[in-house]
């Protein structure tokens, strides 16, 4: 039987209270899994006026779902203003990420979501992780390394191989190996979380023209196609290096189940063009299964009821459909 899924609520001042209350309202006619809240209740209440139910252990959820929001309460020490971070929400978000982590990894919820944090506002309290991506993975005792953040929408699914640092330094960090690591992640996730027996990967090049056989760059020759040779060698079903800027186009995505890409914004540009509003970031690897509504905290329209929650609604779906996989594996 699938547990409940604990969802933390972000950043009490930004939009997570919101589309967490919006997708619990959306429940019924969205079929959705039960859930329960993990953050602060004056956030919720500040931009919501449903019912709202404290819980002292996830089980408890299930006997409230279908009439109230279950809250597993963690206590703000600041006052919450939507739109004008703290330090004080600061703390509460990362001690709602830490909880909902520590519930989901002893097996009392299914599977982890998280809203959207500030990672400036947590860097000001401490924070060491460069997001929330590579805080969950230490806490499940998983080397980053051995992770991926795959972007998932209806018609696309997309990875980039180095994340949140410069184009600059992606380029020196890019190595055969790690693109290894990145999408044999990836080929074991879509089998064991997705249900796909053959992953097909697309792996894009990282220069225009896919280097244009070296004329543009080396990089396609000397890293990246090693790297593609290695896992057909492994029998994973990987091709390329292929141009970024034909990979995405509705006849092209149809060949793949997944984009291999290079850096960030390779990954995260065709996957929000196309499903900005419903876009899942999802942690592949980990002995949990991890969602996120891939959007940021989104201060500027925070408290004013505008907040879209297809995205959290996707991610809660998402992270659900995993867990029952899993359940069934």
């Amino acid at each position: 039987m699938l547990g409940p899924l604990a969802v933390a609520l972000g950043d009490p001042a930004g939009i997570g209270p919101e589309i967490v209350a919006k997708a619990w309202s959306r429940r019924r006619e969205e079929g959705l899994a039960p859930f329960f809240a993990v953050g602060n209740r004056g956030s919720l209440e500040l931009v919501w006026d449903g019912p709202i139910a404290s819980i002292e252990s996830p089980d408890a959820a299930l006997d409230v779902f279908d009439e109230a929001l279950p809250l597993f309460e963690v206590v703000d020490t600041e006052a919450v203003s939507p739109g004008c971070p703290n330090l004080g929400g600061a703390r509460c978000a990362l001690d709602s990420l830490e909880i909902a982590t520590g519930l989901t990894r002893s097996g009392v919820s299914s599977a982890l979501v998280t809203a959207p944090v500030s990672k400036g506002q947590l860097y000001a309290i401490g924070f060491t992780h460069p997001g929330q991506t590579e805080f969950v993975a230490e806490r499940c005792g998983i080397a980053y390394d051995n992770t991926a953040m795959m972007l998932a929408g209806p018609t696309l699914r997309t990875v980039p191989v180095t994340l949140h640092m410069s184009v600059a330094d992606a380029i020196r960090q890019l190595t055969t190996e790690l693109i290894l690591s990145r999408a044999r992640t990836v080929a074991r996730g879509l089998q064991r979380d997705f249900g796909i027996g053959a992953p097909r990967l697309a792996v894009a090049g990282l220069n225009p023209h896919a280097g244009e056989g070296g004329a543009l760059g080396r990089e396609e020759i000397e890293i990246i196609a090693p790297a593609i040779e290695q896992l057909r060698a492994e029998g994973i079903d990987a091709f390329g290096p292929l141009p970024a800027d034909t990979m995405f186009h509705s006849h092209a995505r149809a060949t793949y189940d997944a984009a291999i890409c290079m850096y960030h914004d390779q990954a995260l540009i065709p996957l929000k063009a196309l499903h900005f509003d419903e876009g899942v970031n999802m942690t592949l690897g980990l002995p949990i299964v991890r969602t996120a509504p891939d959007h940021g905290t989104a201060f500027g329209i925070a408290g004013q009821g505008v907040a879209r929650p297809e995205a959290m609604i996707a991610a809660i779906r998402l992270a659900a459909e995993c867990a029952r996989r899993r359940l069934g594996a």
